[in-house]
């Protein structure tokens, strides 16, 4: 058996964590090499924000990520923030635009920032071995052996930086969370994240009718809202509102939906009946609702009664159709349709200013593998620039 091929860094994922960490090593003159089992880097990259990627969000602040210790991404979102990201798309000539509420897109493609990551690694001396497996890895006296599909591998320090289970027809696994669990990490439970909502049968039903149907809304889950856009589907329920509140709701809980959070909905019908008795309660929510939406509404809690035969208690009924409309959903769509993976390893191992495993020097694990999990709009891109970054300092 040959001898194993030495470097100081071996980062195992090509993508946004582990490009970002092989570049600021090999800045500081590591040896490193990026394994990943796909053919190309940063595929969650390229798909995102419809292909132009999201990749920043200017309010990454603590609060806007969730996890089991909230205060664990404060140090490296603090020590590399969002201005530090622009900056270096700034110094490679990318450009971007501010879409809405502080998200940060790419002009152009988002291959862009696939190549000024793999472009950036490899001026810093730093290899990407793609179509590579990793079979084995062994702790040894001076860091870890690796056994690969393209050869053995030693190295002083390993970064996981695997992500997470979600969009599995791109290759996630769940390797990083194995590796953990082998080396003595805790994991924390999994489950998909930013992800569309199912309804039950009998709700497809009678929502069918919406299927496609998009509208500005307010979605409730106890204390957290979102409000943002809302999409009705063959499925479910689905949009960045929804998106946003599946990562705090559970199996069997409720959430909230105001469909017109900025009207006074019983106002609006008063004055309307007071004005127009003979007009259809569906003629009023289509002023500030999309027309099948309203009729849905309007036929659902009046028939075909006129304005002037509602009386009050029916028009708070309707309001509370419009805009508390509390539903059960039966599920999510799962890891195959999940932007992100929610938990993952417990950051209770892990120190938060340089990513390493507490009690297994020279371990790191960054990026979604990590029990850290964004909000929709650009926080994940930041955690991974951020997370990576630091352990770049550090290995």
């Amino acid at each position: 058996m040959r001898p194993p091929e030495r470097v100081d860094v071996v980062v195992l994922g090509a993508g946004a964590a582990g490009m970002m960490c092989a570049w600021e090593a090999g800045k500081r003159g590591r040896s490193v090499i990026v394994i990943d089992h796909a053919r190309a880097p940063g595929e969650k990259i390229r798909i995102s924000g419809g292909g132009r990627c999201n990749f920043t969000h200017l309010d990454s602040a603590p609060r806007t990520y969730l996890s089991a210790n909230p205060g664990f991404a404060i140090s490296a979102l603090k020590r590399y923030t969002p201005q530090d990201f622009v900056r270096r798309v700034d110094q490679h000539g990318i450009a971007w635009h501010e879409k809405t509420r502080g998200q940060l897109f790419c002009d152009g493609s988002a291959r862009q920032i696939v190549d000024m990551l793999t472009r950036g690694l490899a001026d810093a001396g730093a290899e990407l071995r793609l179509a590579t497996t990793v079979t084995d890895i062994e702790r040894s006296a001076d860091g870890f052996t690796l056994a690969t599909s393209t050869g053995p591998l030693a190295c002083r320090a390993l970064v996981v930086a695997t992500g997470g289970k979600s969009i599995p027809k791109m290759g996630a696994t769940g390797l990083g969370y194995e590796l953990a669990a082998r080396f003595g990490l805790n994991v924390l439970p999994t489950r998909p994240g930013l992800v569309p909502l199912t309804l039950d049968p009998l709700q497809l039903e009678r929502l069918a009718p919406l299927a496609g149907v998009a509208v500005e809304a307010r979605v409730r889950h106890g204390k957290t809202r979102f409000e943002d856009g809302l999409l009705f589907t063959h499925r479910g329920l689905s949009g960045p509102a929804i998106l946003q509140i599946s990562s705090y709701w559970r199996e069997g809980e409720e959430i909230e939906i105001a469909l017109a959070p900025a009207t006074d909905v019983f106002a609006r019908l008063r004055e309307a009946r007071a004005r127009h008795g003979r007009q259809a309660a569906s003629s009023v929510l289509a002023e500030f609702l999309p027309k099948r939406l309203a009729q849905r509404i309007g036929e659902q809690e009046t028939g075909a009664k006129n304005l002037a035969d509602l009386p009050d208690t029916l028009l708070r009924a309707i309001e509370a159709a419009v805009n508390g409309w509390r539903l059960k959903p039966t599920a999510s769509e799962g890891y195959r349709t999940a932007e992100v993976t929610l938990g993952g390893v417990d950051t209770a191992g892990l120190d938060s200013r340089s990513m390493q495993a507490r009690h297994v020097p020279s371990l790191y694990f960054i990026g979604e593998v990590v029990d850290v999990t964004g909000w929709l709009g650009g926080y994940n891109f930041q955690w991974a620039w951020s997370s990576g970054w630091v352990a770049g300092q550090s290995v």
